[in-house]
């Protein structure tokens, strides 16, 4: 029979499967709502694209996840990182209701954190991993911003004698490729973050000597965040497409093809980037390239303000869950 340790490191997998799944759902418009807006691509076969190349993209390589697991110390309770898990599906769930697009890497990142502080301490916690985790997540809208802008500049100027007409026909083409880069982005940095945890769990169990990410967390991985892309999340789909500014093709274009190129780079270099505040930020200047007031900035300021408060929010109910199960399992675990 089972002893209540390895009951538990089952059910952190489970759960972290579970995030992944909720990742893929709430990440879903990060990929394809440019080109649901501008229909380059029905629903249905943006979504069913998606999933495919965010499944392929999972397998790119492990940097991401060995960041991930290097956030806390590996003496950090299992019922910690369960604890954590809860934390970050409670707050994509919320944001996903109200069809905000929040941040699932700073869900992930916020309820680990608050778990381990609360169990250990800030000895828990490898601050300087951390600070580059950080870095990376701050860094990468303002970056999508700013880049988004130069590439759509670009692309305007180059194709300043073409007819409108032509012009939105043939990028709403472009936009099958753009779409399947971002999908392929996604895959690649999203889906190792619940390959850290799992990997971490693992050794904090002593399944495995060492952190090294298995072949079966790599697969399992994939296919929970291919199967909750594949279930879409319209709501935040509608938000990121429509609401924060009306695009058309060479819009969306440009900004999947400079989102998906940071998030590539970024898992090059294990670096947890957040796939929402990427695209985000990008769609947020391809459109200023029209005027500043295209952009509906009351929008933008709305999910601005979800990604201040997401981190602190999740570690929140992170730590509440802990001291429930704190309460219920005892401490040991």
């Amino acid at each position: 029979m089972p002893d209540g340790r390895f009951v538990l490191l089952a059910l952190v997998i489970a759960v972290a499967l579970t995030f992944d799944y909720t990742n893929g759902f709430h990440d879903t418009a990060n990929a394809i709502a440019t080109s649901v807006s501008t229909h380059a691509l029905s629903p249905r076969i943006a979504v069913l694209l998606s999933a495919g190349l965010n499944l392929v993209g999972a397998f790119l390589n492990t940097k991401v996840a060995d960041t991930i697991g290097g956030l806390v110390s590996e003496r950090i309770l299992l019922v910690a990182i369960l604890s954590g898990l809860v934390g970050a599906i409670a707050w994509n769930l919320l944001t996903w209701y109200y069809g905000i697009p929040s941040s699932s890497s700073h869900a992930l990142i916020g309820g680990i954190l608050g778990a381990a502080l609360l169990s250990i301490g800030p000895g828990a916690v490898k601050w300087i991993t951390v600070e580059k985790a950080f870095a990376a997540l701050v860094t990468s809208p303002v970056v999508g911003l700013l880049l988004a802008f130069a590439v759509m500049l670009a692309l305007l100027w180059i194709f300043r004698r073409a007819a409108p007409g032509p012009l939105n026909g043939a990028f709403r083409w472009m936009q099958v490729l753009s779409a399947s880069f971002m999908s392929f982005s996604h895959g690649g940095n999203d889906a190792q973050k619940t390959m850290g945890v799992i990997t971490l769990a693992l050794v904090t169990y002593g399944a495995i000597p060492k952190f090294e990410v298995p072949l079966w967390v790599i697969g399992a991985a994939a296919a929970s965040m291919a199967l909750g892309t594949y279930s879409g999340g319209w709501r935040i789909i509608r938000t990121m497409g429509t609401r924060i500014i009306k695009l058309d093709p060479i819009h969306g274009f440009a900004a999947e093809v400079t989102a998906s190129s940071l998030i590539t780079a970024a898992t090059h270099f294990g670096l947890p980037v957040s796939t929402t505040h990427t695209i985000s930020g990008a769609i947020m200047g391809v459109g200023a390239t029209r005027r500043l007031n295209a952009v509906r900035w009351g929008v933008a300021g709305n999910i601005v303000a979800a990604w201040l408060i997401t981190i602190p929010a999740s570690a929140a109910v992170a730590s509440a869950v802990f001291a429930i199960l704190h309460w219920i399992l005892g401490i040991s675990i």
